[in-house]
């Protein structure tokens, strides 16, 4: 990196620190955490828009597949649910599928004509009341066990780690899917379609009761780190911390938020290092020189299509990645938190910020975005506070510029993003 570039992230980590000085180190280590995190978000997405110039806007829904990865792995199988559907359910969706592939098979293998669209009608009606009537039954059943606590199949129950990587798969096969039918769409398209895709995704988690219990919410996911009650419970920790001058729940806080940020840091490092052996590769520049000329790339030879295929899978892989890893850190899967349009927005500010197409870029728009994101409010609370105080108490102007605090995040982010593209329109770290 050049020593511009060096002196941008040591602002950021200088930014992180003294939120730990003036604020506290527990807020400090939170914005770290979600900022490792974000940074992962970014370079998925700056992969298909950096190094593809696919304009994906269904980032949410590659994430929140990740985060179902988690919970289908690290939750406990219920065993109630299972008694009572668990096994209709699976055999439900093997009638889905199969009744999908027999809609394939019934389509590649007739002859063009009326008879074949009505034999697809027939059989394609006849397949979703068969599906129906095995399906719903179990669902009910699944969802009538204790749902004030269950309610659910649960998971696996092995260790939560493992969820990472099946977050990341989960995300990937449904980019395979997106991707087949929706990557031959123009840009423009493709984000409609993508953004609906989102949408669909995390309605099905809000509503599917049976496989995330919905609305209801996940929670006690399992964690990779010790819990803070184990700790203050360790004398030879206490000791520690008495050593440091530090309370037993305040180091053991900091202790847990730690470790996440080691566990998170490796895995960003690796992702940067794969990114950047890849984008140096004869790989990496067949893809840019696809993104620049789509044109003379498939004149000389190369598949479009496939290439894009690839690249929207890989970097969907890496939100889903970003997902299940959001999901540990929090322990609970909320459905209802997954806001595509508000904060697939604020990834893309992160890309378009840090620098498209620069790996290091993105990183930098991650941990950057994400602590202006979290302290643009309480600082604009105080400013607010200062500029009204000479005001009177029932003044409605100061009312009105009270209120007006809580949408200071989305108008700092506007203001960023209009004076980065004005000042340097290919973000702080631009591609070399």
């Amino acid at each position: 990196m050049k020593p511009r570039d060096m002196a941008l992230f040591a602002l950021v980590a200088l930014l992180i620190l003294g939120t730990g000085y003036l604020q506290s180190w527990n807020a400090a280590l939170n914005i770290l955490n979600m900022g490792l995190i974000s940074a992962i978000m970014a370079l998925g997405v700056n992969m298909q828009w950096g190094y593809a110039g696919l304009f994906n806007v269904g980032v949410m829904g590659f994430v929140a597949l990740g985060g179902l990865g988690a919970v289908l792995v690290a939750m406990p199988p219920v065993g109630e649910s299972w008694s009572a559907g668990g096994l209709r359910v699976l055999f439900a969706l093997g009638i889905g599928v199969g009744v999908i592939v027999g809609a394939i098979q019934l389509w590649r293998r007739m002859a063009r004509g009326a008879l074949r669209g009505l034999a697809m009608v027939v059989w394609l009606v006849a397949g979703f009341f068969v599906f129906r009537a095995v399906f719903d039954p179990a669902v009910a059943a699944i969802e009538a066990v204790n749902p004030a606590a269950t309610g659910y199949l649960g998971g696996l129950g092995l260790p939560v780690l493992f969820g990472w990587p099946v977050g990341a798969l989960l995300a990937a096969g449904a980019a395979w899917v997106i991707g087949k039918t929706a990557l031959g769409l123009r840009s423009d398209y493709l984000a409609i379609a993508t953004l609906g895709i989102a949408e669909i995704v995390i309605a099905v988690l809000k509503n599917e009761e049976w496989l995330t219990r919905g609305v209801k919410n996940v929670i006690g996911i399992p964690r990779p780190v010790p819990y803070e009650v184990d700790l203050q419970a360790d004398p030879g920790f206490v000791e520690r911390a008495a050593g440091f001058g530090l309370d037993p729940v305040t180091a053991s806080t900091l202790y847990v938020k730690l470790l996440y940020a080691g566990l998170f840091a490796i895995v960003l490092i690796a992702l940067i290092w794969l990114s950047q052996m890849a984008l140096r590769s004869p790989w990496g520049r067949m893809m840019r020189a696809i993104r620049d000329n789509e044109v003379a790339a498939e004149a000389m030879g190369k598949d479009v299509k496939a290439r894009h295929l690839q690249i929207f899978i890989l970097g969907s892989a890496v939100c889903g990645l970003a997902g299940a890893m959001m999901i540990t850190l929090d322990s609970q899967l909320t459905p209802a938190s997954y806001q595509p349009l508000r904060f697939t927005f604020l990834v893309w500010v992160m890309v378009i910020v840090g620098g498209s197409g620069n790996n290091f870029g993105a990183v930098l728009g991650g941990f950057l975005i994400w602590f202006l994101w979290v302290q643009v409010e309480p600082f604009g609370a105080f400013l607010m506070e200062v500029l009204t105080s000479g005001m009177a108490a029932d003044s409605a102007l100061r009312a009105h510029l009270l209120d007006s605090v809580a949408h200071m995040r989305l108008l700092t982010m506007g203001v960023i993003l209009l004076l980065v593209l004005r000042f340097s329109p290919r973000g702080l770290i631009p591609e070399r």
